[in-house]
């Protein structure tokens, strides 16, 4: 099949064309940029595809339907709020890799992303593609998790689905390479600042936060609201998300391993390792969440360690995953990555 692939520039939509290089199903991409005004060269725009001569063509969504089968949008938030719309309105297929259309309320989204929202009636088509715990076949716009929010999301899942913790009591402690923070740069993430550092930034004021919530919210209604702490510190790739919760009166060790075998033992990118922790190295590189799970009895209080590569899982390798649900592919399709070693 053709895709298209709008944001070619940003490290999320590189990593994904690379993914969707090597993915099986995929015969031809057509890339496109909403600032170009003429065709240019990858190679040019994007040093890294030193080799590749592929047209990156100026955006046009009658192009895009004609040509394409599905669109990837890998842009920056405040672009797809405003270029939504026509693939909304003739039911064509998007995996929409930033945040415009991911809440379903226009004020929760101007007051957490500080922009104009997409029109009430786009937020309220778009479909949250948590992979693995929804399918994006029959779907047609899917608004891909963010980085912290899919980390965030498995590690608490088990715990809030099956009513296991004082929903009142989570706390979460969340941190990022400086990939995360996107290309552009910034102060923080200047080699210098960044660089044998670490750097609180966002606190309890991350645009993330109120996905997590509504996605709680969804398994648990009990949930009114988390403690959310990010943290840069100086590594490229991966996200830890470690996760407090007071447990309710009779669960123990015993319980809280029972509840994630239960949810996790059939999920293919997600590994649960009991109280092994797990560190980011074994899943950058990868499509995959990595878990482990320890238990206090003296303070009753459990800690999740829920590790991914925020530019795969955390991004394109979702998008692929919800890609490959949306058209009935084998899941791990263009996802039979390698951790990169040392």
């Amino acid at each position: 099949m053709q895709v298209a692939l709008v944001g070619i520039t940003g490290y999320a939509g590189m990593v994904l064309y690379q993914l969707l290089r090597q993915h099986p199903a995929v015969d031809e991409i057509h890339l496109y940029d909403h600032k170009l005004i003429q065709n240019e060269k990858l190679s040019e725009m994007v040093p890294a595809f030193y080799s590749d001569d592929t047209a990156v063509q100026p955006y046009d969504p009658d192009a895009i339907m004609a040509d394409n089968q599905l669109v990837f949008f890998a842009t920056s938030a405040g672009v797809t709020s405003k270029l939504s719309q026509p693939y909304i309105k003739a039911d064509f297929p998007v995996i929409d890799l930033s945040g415009d259309l991911r809440l379903n309320d226009e004020a929760q989204y101007q007051r957490w992303y500080h922009k104009p929202s997409a029109p009430a009636q786009a937020l309220n088509q778009a479909y949250y593609g948590l992979a693995d715990f929804h399918s994006a076949h029959g779907q047609n716009y899917v608004a891909n998790p963010g980085c912290y929010a899919t980390a965030t999301l498995l590690g608490l899942a088990p715990l809030v689905k099956l009513d296991l913790i004082d929903p009142d009591s989570i706390i979460v402690d969340a941190k990022s390479g400086t990939s995360g923070a996107g290309k552009k740069p910034a102060q923080s993430t200047h080699f210098t600042q960044a660089n044998d550092n670490l750097q609180i930034y966002k606190p309890n004021q991350h645009q993330h936060i109120p996905e997590i919530m509504l996605e709680l919210q969804r398994w648990n209604g009990d949930v009114k609201a988390i403690e959310f702490m990010t943290t840069l510190i100086p590594i490229t790739r991966g996200i830890m998300s470690t996760i407090y919760a007071k447990v309710k009166p009779g669960v123990d060790a015993a319980k809280i391993d029972e509840a994630y075998h239960q949810i996790y033992d059939d999920k293919l990118f997600v590994h649960y390792s009991g109280e092994h922790l797990p560190d980011i190295k074994q899943v950058v590189g990868t499509n995959n969440c990595h878990i482990g799970v320890v238990y206090n009895p003296t303070t009753h209080t459990v800690m999740a360690d829920s590790v991914i590569d925020n530019l795969l899982k955390g991004a394109a390798g979702q998008a692929v995953q919800n890609f490959n649900q949306m058209f009935n592919y084998q899941e791990s399709s263009g996802l039979e990555l390698q951790t990169f070693l040392p």
